[in-house]
């Protein structure tokens, strides 16, 4: 990409990802993609806001010297160490020598951690502010938004929040920078903002609401992330947006219920078919996945914005379906809580599954309105108790 001006004198350096197939070595980009957005602002002094991904540092550099110096640039504020955004500040180093990075205390330490700096570095706290002639900065502090040393960095004349994590979306820019010129595509970026979310931030949701609180004090005409579209038409739409993600950690979701299910030999599988209906009749919507086959990716927006969870797999040596224990890992690693959950599946000589699920379900503070094992094939009367399982699951969804 080449560098896009967003307002005078202030540019967006963005690098789109197309070859990295798994984002944090975890959560797959494969088909989407995902952008890398820095910040150049030209004025008596010139600032970098943020770097990019190591793989990426020489197209990144070269964006930056078609606007400005790389001898002349003054500072380069982090506001957030994780490598996609800092892997390219030992190149970065090489070639600006003289250039002064800029972070809150816990930041600068961090860098030294990861890349072995601790000179030329300069710490700010929150409220802190930058003059840099025409143009002032604010630095606010936004702790665990995700990690411990985060901030927003934010420009009082042009009231655009550069806002790192925060507000960021999976997906490359294809030809495109602003929310205003997604057109029929910002439905699917807005879908990839939960997906974002309920990948990389679920966990730290009281958090994202303190941070939306703190920079709800200032007046924002544009909100610049680090991934994904730069939203300047309606700000205020990401903000809701993630506001409304955040609320679902604690309060009301969704009604609805997400199926987990898995099986081996197509018993618990022809039982799951089974209670589709009775959830249908109740007039929710039902979203199924094979957690053999759907990476958590993809099935933790369901869980995350759904009240309703029904559990259906098999017993695996007096255990839970390997599977099923992963997703249920990862549920519980990003927060799952406060479901109305049910569970059934199949076992040969002896149960174990739903032990474990209740196990889960106690960590997760999920209300379990009924479980079944049942050995084997399930019979008429097995069906008829899952029905009502999923039927009260789909009920109590419907409850806030």
């Amino acid at each position: 990409m080449r560098p896009v001006e967003i307002k005078p004198n202030i540019w967006s350096i963005a690098v789109n990802d197309r070859t990295t197939d798994l984002f944090e070595g975890l959560w797959p980009v494969t088909n989407e993609g995902v952008s890398y957005n820095s910040y150049i602002i030209k004025d008596e002094k010139s600032v970098l806001i943020d770097l990019t991904k190591d793989i990426f540092s020489e197209e990144f550099v070269d964006q930056i010297a078609k606007i400005v110096d790389l001898k002349t640039l003054d500072y380069v504020i982090v506001n957030h160490v994780e490598p996609d955004h800092t892997g390219a500040l030992t190149r970065f180093r090489e070639i600006a020598p003289n250039v002064t990075f800029i972070g809150t205390r816990q930041c600068i330490n961090m860098m030294n951690d990861f890349y072995g700096m601790s000179e030329n570095t300069m710490t700010v706290k929150d409220g802190d502010t930058l003059n840099l002639g025409k143009f002032n900065l604010k630095f606010l502090t936004a702790p665990m938004v995700h990690w411990p040393e985060t901030m927003f960095t934010y420009l009082e004349e042009e009231q655009i929040l550069f806002s790192c994590d925060a507000f960021g979306t999976f997906g490359c820019l294809d030809g495109i920078t602003f929310d205003d010129e997604a057109g029929d595509n910002l439905p699917w970026y807005e879908k990839e903002s939960l997906r974002y979310y309920s990948n990389i931030i679920a966990s730290f949701s009281r958090n994202v609401l303190n941070a939306i609180e703190k920079a709800a004090a200032f007046p924002i005409q544009i909100i610049a992330p680090s991934h994904g579209l730069i939203w300047r038409k309606d700000p205020m739409r990401i903000v809701s947006l993630y506001k409304k993600f955040a609320e679902y950690a604690a309060g009301p979701t969704e009604p609805g219920v997400t199926i987990l299910w898995g099986t081996m030999y197509r018993n618990t599988e022809r039982a799951m078919e089974a209670v589709l209906q009775t959830i249908t009749a109740e007039g929710v919507p039902v979203e199924v996945y094979n957690v053999a086959d759907v990476h958590p990716s993809f099935i933790l927006p369901s869980l995350w914005t759904k009240r309703g969870v029904l559990v259906a797999c098999p017993t695996y040596e007096r255990a839970m379906y390997p599977n099923m224990v992963h997703m249920l890992d990862i549920a519980e690693i990003k927060h799952v809580k406060n479901k109305v959950a049910g569970y059934f599946g199949s076992y040969a000589w002896s149960g174990g599954a739903q032990k474990v699920f209740e196990g889960y379900a106690e960590k997760l503070d999920w209300e379990v309105v009924g479980a079944l094992e049942f050995i084997g094939m399930a019979t008429e009367e097995d069906i008829q108790a899952i029905q009502q399982i999923a039927q009260q699951v789909a009920k109590k969804s419907k409850e806030g």
